[in-house]
């Protein structure tokens, strides 16, 4: 199966946590991120084909 994603609706998913992170979840997994970019490595690592 190929999983595809834009990269603006990944960031539209990482949601400030109120302390200068994010809170993004990915089919089903949280992560916290320090910075919005870190959601392009973890959606990748998913196997994820990101799109521009």
């Amino acid at each position: 199966m190929v999983k595809t994603a834009t990269f603006e609706a990944l960031l539209d998913d990482a949601v400030p946590d109120g302390q200068g992170g994010y809170d993004f979840t990915l089919e089903g997994k949280r992560y916290h991120l320090k910075d919005k970019d870190e959601v392009r490595a973890i959606a990748e690592a998913h196997g994820y084909i990101i799109i521009y």
